[in-house]
């Protein structure tokens, strides 16, 4: 895949942006794979975060991911299905764009160095950078 079509794929990602919280209800809902529940999300929440938020909280955050477009809702008898209508590959790569813009100028080995300074950058991820920028040279 070209770093052309990788930017591309970012146009999944809605413009209106989500707070910390929607973000771990997001995650929950990635994490299981499939549509969910506001009670199984309640448990994911506590689980993962150790988050003991309301079931009214939870309904609220819900609610403005899909009026963001993150999420679909459907009815299912007396609950509500959740689904993400973003992939948490598309969401991850859009926050490391806006990231790298912000903090390193765009200047791919200020973002590199930050990244192996919190976690060295394994010998996989290394070839991979390589084939990428061999692609790039091209």
């Amino acid at each position: 895949m070209s770093v052309q079509e990788e930017s591309m794929r970012n146009e999944n990602v809605p413009e209106k942006s989500i707070t910390e919280c929607e973000v771990m209800v997001m995650k929950c809902i990635w994490f299981r794979e499939s549509a969910c529940t506001a009670s199984g999300i309640l448990v994911d929440l506590e689980e993962r975060y150790q988050k003991r938020w309301k079931p009214q909280t939870i309904s609220t955050f819900l609610r403005r991911l899909v009026d963001k477009g993150y999420l679909s809702m459907e009815r299912s008898g007396r609950t509500f299905l959740y689904t993400p209508l973003v992939s948490e590959l598309d969401y991850g790569r859009e926050q490391i764009e806006k990231c790298a813009e912000f903090w390193s100028a765009n200047d791919a080995d200020l973002f590199l160095a930050a990244r192996n300074r919190q976690r060295p950058i394994t010998t996989e991820e290394a070839a991979r950078i390589r084939a990428l920028l061999d692609s790039i040279g091209k």
